[in-house]
């Protein structure tokens, strides 16, 4: 007997949601414009945090594969005592963040060359060309992280508000229709809980981002803070060795 019953609730919920449609054409259909905009922002969120993502991702990469390459490039360069070809170097791997730094170091280092004895002022000045070249490829890397966690930190509450749209379309579908049945509120519920789970899913995947790609920030400020300090060590023992 309370089988049968369950039985014929689950074909009348059944018969009732197919009535009310849950494709993606019927529920947008069945939003009132205040949800539809809800829906629109949050994919403008999505294609913004897409946008950073791949642009990101394609800079830290570039950046990764030609500091491989100039690391070792510019050390024997510099070994050598050849300045002028390891600017040259540099100069050919642009999208290299350690090559950006070290450029601005060995600039102004080689400006103070043409005197018999560089001071201690001048390598001074030598570090906060460094300094002021690892400020700036920190910003240019960090251009549009920010913008993840923005959008990981507010989809949510924008999907949370489409859902307060949602509730009270279905109150209303009760209100129009002067019953409690699930026809009368389904879409109005639908439609609660498809924007909720689309800013869910615009968010989650810009916080994981964001987290990556600051762990990689992270690691590129350590090396570029460990190639000024080794290039300041080399510009003090070459200073030295000069000395003698």
């Amino acid at each position: 007997m309370i089988g049968a019953k369950f039985l014929a609730l689950g074909a009348w919920l059944f018969q009732e949601q197919a009535s009310v449609g849950f494709d993606p054409m019927s529920m947008w259909h069945s939003m009132g414009w205040p949800a539809r905009a809800v829906v629109i922002v949050l994919f403008i969120m999505s294609a913004w945090s897409i946008a950073v993502m791949i642009d990101r991702y394609i800079a830290f990469q570039a950046a990764r594969k030609q500091s491989r390459l100039f690391a070792p490039a510019v050390a024997g360069a510099l070994k050598e005592g050849k300045i002028d070809e390891a600017i040259a170097i540099a100069e050919q791997n642009k999208r290299s963040h350690l090559a950006k730094v070290v450029t601005a170091g060995l600039q102004e280092f080689q400006a103070h060359q043409a005197t018999a004895e560089i001071s201690g002022e001048e390598i001074e000045a030598s570090k906060r060309a460094l300094e002021r070249a690892s400020a700036i490829v920190h910003a240019e890397l960090k251009r549009g992280v920010p913008a993840l966690a923005t959008v990981g930190s507010t989809a949510p509450f924008v999907g949370l508000f489409g859902t307060v749209l949602g509730i009270i379309h279905a109150f209303e579908g009760i209100s129009a229709e002067h019953t409690t049945g699930l026809g009368a509120v389904a879409g109005g519920i639908a439609e609660a809980l498809v924007t909720t789970a689309i800013g869910l899913l615009v968010a989650i995947p810009a916080v994981w981002l964001y987290n990556y790609f600051s762990s990689k920030l992270e690691a590129f400020d350590v090396e570029m803070d460990n190639s000024s300090s080794e290039l300041i060590d080399y510009f003090i023992k070459r200073t030295e060795r000069g000395k003698k």
